[in-house]
């Protein structure tokens, strides 16, 4: 496994940073090993239930964890945050969510796999392919 490092600055958006590292660097597929910093706003997606779409839009947040695979065919990503009273949400990251301050970024790079996302009849939603 390789890795990307990548500090992402204050005012940059989380996801399309990372979107544009793993297109940058052709990930084909790779999985988010640490990602430490702030957000001052966020836009997060929480479970779909009967198909109605929610996002959360919680200020000034420490990320407390993101995990999930990236490759130039999509990313799937999950983050956790955590408000000033220490209250924790979380749910899919989306554009929208800006970093404050910084955002220390570790992707590890598979070098042996390559990940897709294919339409999933039972879900209903585009899912992860591996080969």
């Amino acid at each position: 496994m390789n890795t990307l490092v990548k500090r992402l600055r204050d005012g940059q958006d989380l996801m399309l940073e990372i979107t544009k590292l793993v297109g940058e660097n052709h990930v084909q597929a790779g999985i988010i090993l640490s990602a430490v910093g702030s957000l001052k706003e966020s836009n997060i997606r929480v479970p779909i239930i009967d198909g109605a779409v929610k996002y959360i839009n919680p200020t000034n947040l420490e990320i407390d964890n993101l995990h999930g695979t990236v490759s130039v065919n999509g990313c799937h990503l999950h983050i956790s945050v955590s408000d000033i009273d220490g209250k924790v949400m979380g749910g899919h990251l989306k554009t929208g969510c800006i970093v404050r301050t910084t955002c220390e970024l570790v992707i590890g790079v598979l070098d042996d796999h390559s990940f897709r996302r294919e339409p999933d009849s039972d879900t209903g939603y585009d899912e992860l392919a591996v080969t």
